[in-house]
């Protein structure tokens, strides 16, 4: 007599019929196989990663981008050095890896977008709604952050870096280049004398007057008209997100062998190159050195905090897509922890190279590190930059360096992208089931319309209320709310029996107790800091805010969060039965729906469900 089937080794490319007869032929696995087949008319036709290799550099690529060069090593030396890594590792350890892993096995075991991962608690379903919002206005501004690299990039295949001296066009009598003596400018009809103490680099005025060119915008009040040149290289962005995501993973799968591998290439050169110039010993050493009294201090606490959040990437409904066109046996638990190592050492790695730059800067310069370092834009667009073009061969330093940042970019808003058209096609696959091509044809098209005002003269400005609002408290509030949907609606009994049935084990009672209590209070945390210390928006290089700007900010924040109360009240009209009836459907699984209602015997599900928690 043949031995019954084993569910655990059910493949994902077995047929439906081959799972109903070995439903027929045995009743101990006929529930765990009944599961399967309900899904399995969508899983059929889903797209898989033809290689494993392919999700792990798109997730990687997607969790490693500009924030990791800009932003975490500039985090480290304010905060005390090395000292930042013990509430940085802390922070990673007790919530982003427990919450990268969440999203990980939501997306391969239900094998859907964000939105529609919230069958298994339609109440929540705002949730991945706001996140799918918040990954498309990102991409509003995102994908001009590439263009200026792009711009960047072409201006630098020329013998002589135009940010190298003065003299051009763009230029002021304030510009001042740094070895060059003190020189006399005549200012509102009086002698100036111009120096390193009052002047302007030639890389600032480049990237503000030529590039942004917002000599010519007086601000929100008046933009200035369209800067063509930025548009078309955002029109170049564009074109290049399209045919790198129009066939869905088929397509960008491949792309990211060469955007997720180029960066850590081009860094290994860079800082090869970087620890041989004079001075970077010491910017190094004034990276790494520790300073455990700053760990007293709240800020350095929430730094790390917030820096750890947003570099893993946790939160757009990124993971979320890109998991759910794995294998269902795939194991994500190690995918959690190569995406969480390679993020974590890639930031710190950065700094090597940042610092042994910015340590060289202080010596050309005769300035103090402290006064040359800043993170942002202005580290990536103005103050590299500089250090580059004194180096010899700088034509080709400066190629490589921008042909980083366009593919540290291009990953990340590859991901966002994917977020968004993941979640649209599963949400409604009566209109794009079979049309990937025309649903990226839309949404990038909507995307570049929208983010025109972005390239305008005065574009600056409005990019960076949205870089201040779209993605800051919104995230986090939709993040926390999609935390307590399945640590404590759907919960971590049943979610656990999630991860059993696809990789055989069942996670330990750490991982439990960590998403049901530490990552809910991490996240909390963040959002409580965040609304205590926000501060409005009052200037950005020679530019005051007018007040109405932070309001036109805080409606690209509720433009998200709103979504998350509505969907609920919709959820919990459109669901048929008595008030009790509809609460009790409206926390559970759609699948069992139908089995309440036929009970009618809300009241004991809804005590078996919260002792299941």
């Amino acid at each position: 007599m043949l031995a019954s089937p084993d569910p655990d080794a059910i493949k994902p490319d077995e047929t439906k019929e081959t799972l109903v007869t070995m439903a027929k032929d045995t009743g101990k696995t006929e529930t765990k196989i009944a599961r399967r087949v309900d899904s399995l008319d969508d899983v059929e036709e889903r797209d898989v990663w033809d290689k494993k290799l392919d999700f792990v550099l798109s997730v990687i690529g997607y969790a490693v981008d500009l924030a990791n060069v800009w932003r975490f090593p500039y985090l480290c030396y304010r905060n005390g050095g090395g000292a930042f890594l013990i509430p940085y590792v802390l922070f990673l350890v007790l919530g982003g890896m427990p919450l990268l892993y969440m999203e990980l096995v939501l997306g391969q075991f239900h094998r859907c977008g964000a939105i529609t991962v919230w069958k298994i608690c339609p109440l929540f379903k705002g949730t991945g709604v706001a996140v799918v919002i918040i990954a498309f206005l990102v991409a509003l501004y995102y994908n001009v952050l590439i263009a200026w690299s792009v711009y960047y990039l072409f201006s630098s295949f020329t013998t002589n870096l135009p940010w190298l001296t003065c003299g051009h066009e763009w230029n002021t009598e304030f510009c001042y280049e740094t070895d060059s003596n003190d020189t006399i400018a005549y200012v509102d009809g009086a002698n100036v004398t111009v120096n390193s103490t009052n002047g302007v680099s030639p890389a600032e005025e480049f990237y503000f007057r030529k590039v942004l060119g917002v000599q010519h915008s007086s601000g929100l009040e008046d933009l200035g008209g369209i800067k063509w040149d930025l548009c078309l290289c955002l029109l170049f962005v564009i074109v290049i997100d399209y045919f790198s995501l129009w066939k869905g993973v088929k397509t960008s799968g491949k792309v990211v062998w060469i955007t997720a591998t180029l960066p850590y290439i081009v860094l290994g050169i860079l800082f090869v190159r970087g620890i041989t110039l004079p001075g970077a010993a010491e910017g190094i050493k004034f990276y790494l050195t520790p300073d455990f009294a700053t760990l007293k201090t709240s800020q350095v606490w929430i730094d790390a905090a917030t820096q750890m959040f947003y570099s893993l990437g946790a939160g757009f409904g990124v993971h979320i897509a890109f998991a759910s066109y794995n294998r269902f046996r795939n194991d994500c638990y190690r995918d959690m922890l190569r995406t969480s190592v390679a993020n974590s050492l890639t930031s710190f790695f950065a700094g090597f190279v940042i610092f042994s730059f910015l340590g060289y800067m202080s010596v050309t310069q005769h300035k103090p590190i402290e006064k040359v370092a800043t993170d942002g834009p202005g580290l990536v667009f103005v103050v590299y930059p500089q250090a580059i073009s004194t180096l010899p061969g700088s034509t080709g330093w400066a190629i490589i360096f921008f042909l980083m940042l366009i593919t540290l970019g291009l990953d990340s808003q590859f991901g966002g992208f994917e977020a968004v058209l993941t979640g649209i096609a599963d949400e409604f696959p009566h209109l794009f089931n079979k049309r990937r091509e025309l649903l990226t044809a839309i949404v990038v098209i909507i995307v570049f319309l929208l983010a025109l005002p972005n390239v305008t003269y005065g574009g600056m400005y409005l990019l960076t209320i949205q870089d201040a609002y779209i993605g800051g408290t919104s995230l986090l509030v939709a993040v926390f709310f999609e935390a307590i949907g399945i640590s404590w609606i759907y919960g971590t009994q049943y979610f656990s029996n999630d991860i059993e049935e696809m990789c055989g084990v069942r996670p330990g009672m750490i991982w439990k107790i960590l998403w049901k209590f530490v990552t809910p209070v991490f996240l909390l945390f963040i959002v409580l800091v965040s609304i205590i210390l926000y501060a409005p928006l009052e200037s950005n290089y020679t530019y005051d805010y007018p007040s109405w700007a932070n309001k036109i900010g805080m409606c690209f924040a509720m433009a998200s969060i709103i979504a998350i109360p509505i969907t609920a009240i919709y959820q919990f009209l459109v669901i048929p039965g008595s008030i009790r009836q509809r609460l009790a459907l409206a926390m559970s699984p759609c699948k069992e729906h139908a089995g309440i209602l036929a009970t009618n015997d809300v009241k004991r599900f809804k005590l078996q469900h919260w002792m299941d928690l």
